[in-house]
């Protein structure tokens, strides 16, 4: 089966399951990831991972700030047009990357991320306990990164996940609600992978109120309708706010020795905890020691959650959209990213240039914007056709890896298209897809035209000579760069990145 490259990057806390899906990816019989990065998000990463020999597999270390940031490291350091994220407590069966392909094969331009289905397998023969019935709940969860796969230009559009978010499960609702509001469109796929119970303590329902911070956070950056447009629940944060509030009022009523107060109060707080602890028993198995869990934690978690609530809004109440690079780097092809070969048609003919590779690469790991603005009149002219150009320019992905947009004219030059350099047509659209204004947009060429072409769109250039390039286009360029790492500097520089 063929299909489109992908990658798969898993972050890690070190769980003894990770090793388990590794080998479950390895031993499937479908089309092999071009790489599986594993980020080491460990807070204390003395010992090594529990890895198989593996030829896709590379470890990269993480900085233990949370999945979002962990996930970030994973996708930067891929260069594959698909990004598929797993989290490493995840069972994938043989044949996963066979079904991913053919969920990403022939999606429209517009689908920015294809949603893997999610299986939570409950114990057989009695009724699930509570840590069991939220986990089997992330098989109904919209957009969870379990298995989520990714367009890379589309995370670089948005600048991939806020790493604001430090815990798990509302990073990727942001993500998604982020690239919905670019006019992309998210789908669900048809493979599927397990997602086992982990065991937790007896008060993991009380950790998970954490999240309640996050949730101020998506209502500041998304709006009171945040849950609606996210497919998320409603939750019981004003239940819990009525019964903190009936708490803290009866312990008022009780210092300020006001019985009417401090048991009417009293009694609000304890119907409260009653139906909150009868409604998480009742589904459950009712076990001695279920029922002790359940009814201790519901006497503490309205606090908790009202606590994380307003830590989370005081926290979030000057935060502003999450930084995307804000800029975007677009290169010609023929002179500048691979030799020149007039009207080339072959693919076999392609050759980058030297450091032409080590230049996007180090681009990409920064997460800027790439795209190729290219004249290819030997359409208009008969010359070659646009599958055969489309095939050259497959090549140049293929030996540098994906760019973000491809914009070419086919025109010859007497046509008086607008799109043919040093017309600004083809800037202006590169701009447009990857979302970035021209006047944030750097050219990268070897000849006049591409500098002028920026110049028109209201970008910048920098011109990079060769054997072609006439005295004149280097006299009158604004910037000059020898080499094409020394051109990358300069226009960082230009762009105002560190």
């Amino acid at each position: 089966m063929t299909g489109p490259a992908f990658s798969v990057v898993i972050p890690t806390v070190g769980r003894p399951s990770l090793r388990a899906l590794l080998d479950a990816l390895r031993a499937g019989g479908g089309p092999q990831p071009v790489a599986v990065v594993v980020v080491d998000d460990r807070r204390e990463p003395w010992t090594p991972l529990d890895l198989p020999d593996w030829t896709p597999l590379q470890v990269v270390p993480g900085s233990a700030r949370g999945p979002a940031a962990a996930r970030n490291v994973g996708w930067r350091a891929t260069a594959t047009p698909w990004v598929a994220f797993l989290d490493d407590d995840v069972l994938p069966p043989p044949t996963w990357t066979a079904d991913l392909v053919a969920d990403l094969a022939g999606l429209a331009p517009s689908v920015a991320g294809s949603q893997g289905r999610l299986e939570v397998p409950l114990p057989a023969g009695r009724r699930p306990t509570d840590w069991e019935r939220v986990t089997a709940g992330l098989a109904g969860a919209a957009w969870a990164t379990a298995d989520m796969a990714f367009r890379r230009s589309a995370l670089v559009r948005v600048g991939g996940f806020d790493e604001r978010f430090p815990r798990a499960y509302r990073e990727d609702a942001d993500l998604a609600l982020r690239l919905l509001d670019a006019g992309c469109t998210l789908v669900r796929g048809r493979r599927v992978v397990q997602h086992p119970v982990r065991p937790a303590s007896r008060w993991i329902s009380v950790r998970t109120q954490a999240g309640n911070a996050d949730d101020a956070l998506l209502r500041r950056l998304h709006g009171r309708d945040w849950r609606a447009r996210a497919g998320a629940g409603r939750g019981r944060l004003s239940r819990h706010v009525l019964v903190t509030a009936a708490a803290v009022a009866s312990l008022t009523g009780i210092v300020t020795r006001n019985r009417t107060l401090a048991l009417g109060a009293g009694l609000g707080w304890l119907a409260g905890t009653l139906e909150f602890a009868a409604a998480r028993i009742a589904p459950g198995p009712r076990t001695p020691a279920e029922v002790a869990t359940m009814a201790l934690t519901s006497a503490v978690i309205p606090p908790v959650a009202v606590a994380h609530r307003v830590r989370g809004t005081l926290a979030a109440r000057q935060a502003g959209p999450w930084a995307t690079p804000g800029f975007a780097i677009l290169f010609d092809r023929d002179g500048t990213l691979v030799h020149d070969v007039p009207y080339n048609g072959d693919p076999a003919l392609v050759e980058p240039v030297p450091g032409a590779l080590a230049a996007v690469t180090r681009l990409r790991a920064g997460g800027v914007p790439l795209g190729v603005v290219t004249n290819q009149s030997g359409i208009g002219r008969g010359t070659v056709t646009r599958e055969q150009v489309d095939r050259v320019n497959a090549r140049v992905d293929e030996l540098l890896g994906p760019f973000d947009t491809w914009q070419l004219c086919p025109h010859t030059p007497d046509a008086g298209c607008d799109c043919r350099k040093p017309r600004p047509g083809l800037v202006l659209a590169a701009a447009s897809a990857l979302g970035v204004p021209p006047s944030r947009c750097v050219v990268i060429g070897d000849i006049g035209a591409d500098v002028a072409a920026a110049r028109a769109a209201g970008a910048r250039g920098v011109l990079v000579p060769t054997a072609v390039t006439k005295p004149e286009e280097v006299r009158a360029a604004p910037v000059v760069a020898p080499d094409l790492a020394t051109a990358v500097d300069l226009a960082l520089a230009m762009a105002g990145s560190p």
